[in-house]
C-alpha cells in the first residue's frame, strides 16, 4: 500500500483556499476515492470554544487562544476516531484547511513566533504534512472578497489584522517553510489557473495522471 499523503491549505481569509482545497478533494475523490477532507479549528468540543471566541461571543486573552489551538490540533492529529493519523494509517490521503502555519500567522505578534513555534513542534513532530499549499494576496483583496461573502467578520477580519496575518506567513515560511515543502500560489490568479498549479503538483504527488480543465467557479 502506498504511503497516505497528507495535503494542507494555508492563507489568509478569504484567499482561496477553502474553494480550491474542495475542488481537490471533488477531483481526487472522483480519480481514486481514496481521500479525506478535513479544517481547523475542528468541530470538536474545544473548535467549538475557538469559534465562539472568534465569534466574538465568549472574550479569551491571546495565550488562551493560542494553547486552544493547540489542543484542538493535538486531538485533530490523535483523535482515535476522527483524528488525521487515524486516517493516513489506514492509507487515506488527508487534506486539511489550515494546520500550524495559521497559528504561526495568527497568533503573532501577541504571542511571539518563537513560542508558536515551539508550541507547536509536538504538532510537527507527530505529523508533518507533504506539501502545504500557501495562497498569497493581498489584504485589500481578502477584505474585498470577504465583504462580498460575509455579513459578519470575526475577530482577525480586519485590513489592519490581514496585513499583520500575511507578514506572518512570509516570516514563517522563510523559517520553517523547506521542513513542510510549502509552495507559494498567487491567489490573485484565476480560479481556473489556480487549480490546474495546485491539480498539476497534487497529481504528481499522489501519482495520479492529471487530466482536463475544470468549470468555473467563484473565489470565497
Amino acid at each position: 500500500m502506498k504511503k497516505a499523503k497528507f495535503i494542507v491549505f494555508e492563507g489568509i481569509d478569504g484567499s482561496g483556499k477553502s474553494t480550491i482545497s474542495n475542488m481537490l478533494f471533488e477531483k481526487i475523490n472522483s480519480h481514486t476515492g481514496n481521500i479525506y477532507k478535513t479544517f481547523e479549528p475542528t468541530d470538536s468540543p474545544i473548535g467549538s470554544v475557538i469559534k465562539n471566541i472568534l465569534n466574538k461571543r465568549i472574550v479569551s486573552d491571546d495565550k488562551t487562544i493560542g494553547a486552544l489551538f493547540l489542543a484542538d490540533r493535538l486531538d485533530h492529529i490523535q483523535n482515535p476516531i476522527s483524528g488525521m493519523l487515524n486516517y493516513l494509517n489506514k492509507g487515506i490521503h488527508v487534506i486539511s484547511d489550515r494546520y500550524y502555519y495559521s497559528s504561526y500567522a495568527y497568533h503573532v505578534p501577541m504571542l511571539s513566533m518563537d513560542w508558536v513555534i515551539n508550541a507547536n513542534k509536538a504538532c510537527a513532530d507527530l505529523l508533518r504534512p507533504d506539501i502545504v499549499f500557501y495562497f498569497d494576496i493581498s489584504a485589500d483583496e481578502s477584505m474585498r472578497r470577504l465583504s462580498l461573502s460575509r455579513s459578519f467578520l470575526d475577530l482577525f477580519e480586519t485590513k489592519e489584522k490581514m496585513e499583520q496575518v500575511i507578514l506572518n506567513y512570509r516570516e514563517a515560511i522563510k523559517r520553517e517553510g523547506k521542513k513542510d515543502n510549502v509552495v507559494i500560489i498567487d491567489g490573485q490568479k484565476n480560479i481556473n489557473e489556480i487549480f490546474d498549479e495546485v491539480w498539476e503538483i497534487t497529481s504528481k504527488l499522489l501519482e495520479i495522471k492529471p487530466d482536463g480543465k475544470n468549470e468555473s467557479k467563484d473565489i470565497v
